[in-house]
């Protein structure tokens, strides 16, 4: 009999059109039960307290190897293309960061670092929650376990950061100074986008591997959510950039702290796309019976993963 819903398949590639459609079905069942919009919120609400901490980690440690006037130069370049009121507040505050970090690696600025790298760690960890709520898995990691692998992701979440910020930035004034062709430097001025995308993708990626607590899916098993999330983010922040920019008037209306809920606003519809990959990616799981985990071939109820254990009845069963 032909596998019409895909519940032999392999890879996600491998699921029929009818399968496709009980997933998304569930996927949009699932964004209500799970209450994806709210827990984005919070999840949100925690990033914007993380962002200062991050962000003078990652001048602190940027302006160890550059002089300030560089650094504030940079960070104009950065911000240009967020909405204006956006752009405004965070210039002027790192600035300000830039303008009293040190040059120099004392106990003062290490310390400085830390403390801002521990602050920052309390976005990732709610990253991991929302997550683990979207795989349908409780997170019971120790305090020690969950804080070692959130504060090693923290920290190569702002190592990847200032890769993204030197393939931004620092990537065409290097272009530039080889004397290439104009097509040619435009031409690789363009690459930077999807190279970008690709780290992004790659990113989410291993966020949904290792966030729920539980046996690792296979990297075909999380690369669909995790690339459908890339789109739909970078296409939903130019959208947004583009509607605050022209059309949002959030200046007239909440004042001086109008940039700080556009900041807000966007943080929101990060989170949520990011949550949304994650139940894609969940689904997805749920509509076959193969084992979807990491190492030696499993059978149902055996693999430590609750997706991977049960296989959906149809675009609403469990």
């Amino acid at each position: 009999m032909k596998d019409t819903k895909g519940r032999e398949a392999e890879a996600p590639h491998q699921i029929p059109g009818r399968g496709w459609k009980e997933v998304m079905l569930r996927v949009k069942e699932q964004l209500g039960t799970d209450n994806i919009s709210i827990v984005a919120a919070g999840v949100a609400f925690y990033f914007f307290l993380a962002l200062f901490p991050t962000l003078a980690a990652i001048i602190s440690i940027y302006g160890l190897v550059t002089d300030p006037a560089a650094v504030e130069q940079h960070i104009e370049e950065l911000t240009a293309v967020l909405p204006s009121e956006t752009h405004e507040m965070l210039t002027e505050r790192l600035r300000s960061i830039a303008q009293n970090s040190s040059s120099t690696l004392g106990w003062g600025v290490a310390l400085s670092i830390l403390l801002s790298l521990w602050s920052a760690n309390s976005g990732t960890k709610s990253l991991f929650e929302g997550i683990n709520i979207a795989y349908d898995e409780r997170n019971t990691r120790s305090f020690i376990e969950l804080n070692a692998i959130t504060l090693l992701f923290t920290v190569g979440g702002i190592v990847l950061g200032g890769l993204c910020f030197a393939l931004l930035v620092g990537f065409p004034a290097l272009v530039g100074n080889l004397g290439l062709p104009g097509f040619v430097q435009t031409l690789i001025e363009w690459g930077r986008w999807p190279l970008l995308a690709l780290i992004i993708m790659l990113s989410l990626a291993l966020i949904y591997k290792v966030a729920p607590y539980r046996d690792n899916p296979k990297f075909k098993w999380v690369s669909w959510g995790s690339g459908i999330a890339t789109v739909l983010w970078l296409l939903g922040s130019l959208l947004f950039s583009w509607y605050v920019n022209n059309f949002g008037n959030y200046g007239e209306t909440y004042g001086p702290v109008a940039a700080v809920i556009i900041l807000m606003l966007w943080f929101n519809l990060t989170s949520f796309i990011i949550l949304l990959g994650a139940e894609i990616n969940s689904e997805l799981e749920h509509q076959t019976a193969r084992d979807t985990t990491v190492g030696q071939e499993e059978p149902l109820g055996q693999r430590g993963a609750f997706h991977a254990d049960h296989v959906a009845d149809g675009p609403e069963g469990k």
